[in-house]
């Protein structure tokens, strides 16, 4: 299945309830969501970029100013709003699901889904990335590792869950998203 006829393929169907894409830094949650909104011809939204226009400051600004503790209580407030305003595609910052209220609040109004990556994958992707606040510490592939150790069983409390492969393209992957979501009527509505 092609990105292009994706949407066609899945016969027509929709969102029930928001889609919240949770996992590591580097998990592919701003890309997937991309382009699982434009497939299923759905809003996306990135709940990082929704605090950073709504703090007009990025988030390593945030952090540095006024530290996680804020950042956090501002991420529960922007993924209430988002969740509120119906089915959508929705990533979340690395943090965002360690917080049991978010973790509630997501499976009462959506669904959470996993990007599970391993640290391999994860650091190639986020190594030359400067805008990663967590990782800047004199090991970040040490910092990496131990906060994908500190989340893995968080994570996995997610109602879904789809492995990242190392040599899948986006389209592939949003591919295996959908058909993910397709086994599970309550979230996804298929027209055959």
């Amino acid at each position: 299945m092609t990105a292009k006829d994706g949407a066609k393929a899945m016969g027509g169907g929709g969102l029930l309830r928001p889609v919240v894409l949770v996992g590591m830094m580097g998990s592919g949650k701003t890309a997937i969501g991309r382009a699982l909104s434009t497939r299923l011809g759905c809003g996306f939204v990135d709940s990082d970029a929704a605090i950073e226009e709504a703090a007009g400051r990025t988030i390593a600004e945030i952090f540095a100013r006024d530290g996680e503790a804020f950042f956090r209580a501002r991420e529960s407030e922007v993924l209430s709003r988002l969740l509120a305003a119906g089915p959508r595609v929705i990533s979340t910052g690395g943090g965002a699901y360690l917080a049991p209220q978010n973790r509630a609040l997501i499976a009462e109004r959506g669904a959470a889904l996993w990007l599970d990556a391993d640290l391999d994958l994860l650091w190639e992707r986020v190594r030359h990335k400067s805008t990663r606040p967590l990782l800047r510490t004199a090991d970040p592939r040490a910092t990496l590792a131990r906060l994908l150790d500190e989340r893995r069983d968080i994570y996995a409390q997610a109602e879904l869950r789809l492995t990242a492969q190392a040599g899948d393209s986006i389209d592939r992957t949003t591919d295996r998203v959908i058909e993910l979501l397709a086994t599970r009527p309550d979230i996804l509505e298929t027209r055959r």
